[in-house]
């Protein structure tokens, strides 16, 4: 994860509140605004029911105490507020605490449409519905407690099955392509990229490929994997991850899809 943000966290005051000024409500409005009719259309069944029972201000940005309080009656869950940046091993613990960190501040106009970094809008739009079902719930666990087994060196590939499902996940649904990642929920263009354009490949669903496959955070997905059944995405949390992380490394990375990283000049 990178290390340096652009944005200052928002502290929460003694009761769990955060304040945000009219003009930060007026964004997450937006957001919600243009994105609500997208997700209606793109999104999976699964992702539109924990939605829908979220049911989050239009107006104003919510906050993390009630949005805690639908996830913990549901699933057990909390979203607690963190800087924008945290490090593989603080992530991979709070989710093992059934915990999800949640960057505190909201985009500025400016990076509307698309911010680098994760913000509130993409934590709370994009994450949090999924949380409210147990069995994605229970994924994003069961990826929390390899992180806590893992060795650091190891942290970059597991968080690749967290990117390419949790992220940036796409499932079939009678015959059609949906999105199921929160990456694509909160993004105003690459949820129609990912389900519409010819241009990215789209693969079936396979841990060992997923894990062995690169990516880049700052460009729409060159590559998706596809779960034909969102089952299949449960069976993951019961295999041995950490095996699987080893024959991984074992086997080496993929050749990147995206284009390399032109340097500054």
């Amino acid at each position: 994860m990178p290390k340096i943000s652009a944005y200052a966290a928002k502290i929460p005051d003694a009761t769990g509140h955060i304040f945000y000024d009219s003009e930060e409500d007026a964004v997450w409005r937006d957001l919600m605004a243009q994105q609500l009719p997208e997700v209606a259309k793109h999104m999976a069944p699964d992702y539109l029911a924990g939605l829908a029972k979220l049911d989050m201000p239009k107006d104003r940005v919510p906050q993390a105490v009630e949005i805690s309080a639908v996830l913990r009656a549901s699933t057990g869950w909390q979203v607690a507020p963190v800087p924008a940046l945290i490090g593989f091993g603080r992530f991979f613990g709070m989710l093992a605490d059934k915990t999800f960190p949640a960057a505190s501040f909201i985009r500025s106009r400016k990076d509307f449409n698309y911010i680098k970094e994760p913000d509130i809008f993409h934590e709370i739009f994009g994450h949090t519905p999924l949380l409210t079902d147990p069995r994605f719930a229970g994924f994003t666990h069961a990826i929390g407690q390899a992180g806590l087994r893992a060795r650091p060196e190891d942290y970059a590939w597991l968080i690749r099955l967290y990117w390419f499902t949790v992220e940036f996940g796409l499932t079939r649904v009678d015959g059609q392509i949906k999105a199921l990642g929160s990456g694509l929920a909160s993004s105003p263009t690459e949820l129609q990229w990912s389900v519409g354009s010819p241009v990215p490949e789209r693969q079936p669903f396979d841990v060992m490929n997923i894990l062995r496959t690169p990516y880049r955070i700052d460009i729409h997905q060159p590559l998706y994997f596809v779960l034909e059944n969102v089952d299949d995405l449960f069976a993951a949390a019961e295999r041995d991850l950490l095996a699987d992380v080893a024959r991984a490394r074992e086997m080496g990375l993929f050749a990147p899809k995206y284009p390399p990283i032109q340097a500054a000049s």
